[in-house]
């Protein structure tokens, strides 16, 4: 899981830091002395599974970032104070640890969190298939069934002929897990089966769906990429 740190106390930073470096499932990303510099610079970086938030900050609270996000990974509150805990839950962050934080109670913390990122995870590998999280239950799709996938927030959507299925992933994510041989991104939120492309016209691809030929956009960044994962032929 790849974690941030946000926290104006240098030395509570350090503290949850080096906790995170002990722990073989977690991967520190970067650490923020407040909540402003978070937000202008955890978009430019990798996703992030878990933030560690102080609430008490300057120019502005931690419950204020919490309402400045339009998707939130999992949150774990640490405060010197108990008195946010119960506005806290009301986002549905994994924890809330006060400090001083021992290393027993971070790590039981951050264990569940993992849990839950393991929950979400959506789908399962394999050399010519994936299993699909749907519901509580896990639904095999050979690569030959899968159309496109296309992103919806924190989420993507994996486009079959008869179904769709929503799971909890980025498409920076899927891209990485689906073989290259098969899938391409042509879009920032777009990934296509090259095997169902019929036709390439102007900036888009054209796919044959049961309802009909699907039109889905190239990026002008993704233009070059596809021409060379497709085999093409000019002259």
């Amino acid at each position: 899981m790849n974690c941030v740190v946000i926290d104006d106390d240098k030395l509570s930073r350090k503290v949850v830091e080096s906790y995170i470096e002990r722990t073989d499932f977690l991967t520190f990303g970067a650490s923020y002395p407040s909540a402003i510099d978070a937000i202008n610079n955890i978009k430019k970086n990798e996703p992030v599974d878990l933030i560690f938030l102080d609430i008490e900050m300057p120019e502005m609270s931690g419950m204020e970032f919490l309402n400045s996000l339009n998707t939130t990974p999992q949150i774990i509150i640490i405060s010197s104070k108990e008195q946010y805990a119960l506005e806290a839950f009301e986002y549905d962050v994994t924890d809330y640890l006060l400090k001083p934080i021992s290393y027993s109670r971070f790590f039981k913390a951050v264990n569940k969190a993992n849990k839950r990122y393991k929950n979400s995870e959506g789908f399962i590998q394999d050399k010519n298939e994936i299993f699909i999280k749907s519901n509580s239950s896990l639904v095999r799709l050979n690569y030959d069934d899968i159309l496109w996938i296309e992103a919806l927030e924190n989420y993507v959507v994996v486009n079959t002929y008869q179904e769709k299925y929503t799971i909890h992933f980025t498409m920076k994510a899927i891209e990485e897990k689906m073989p290259a041989a098969r899938f391409s991104r042509i879009h920032r939120s777009y990934i296509v089966n090259l095997s169902k492309i019929e036709m390439i016209e102007d900036n888009s691809v054209v796919i044959d769906t049961d309802g009909g030929p699907k039109s889905i956009p190239i990026g002008k960044s993704y233009r070059d990429k596809l021409m060379g994962d497709i085999n093409l032929m000019t002259r």
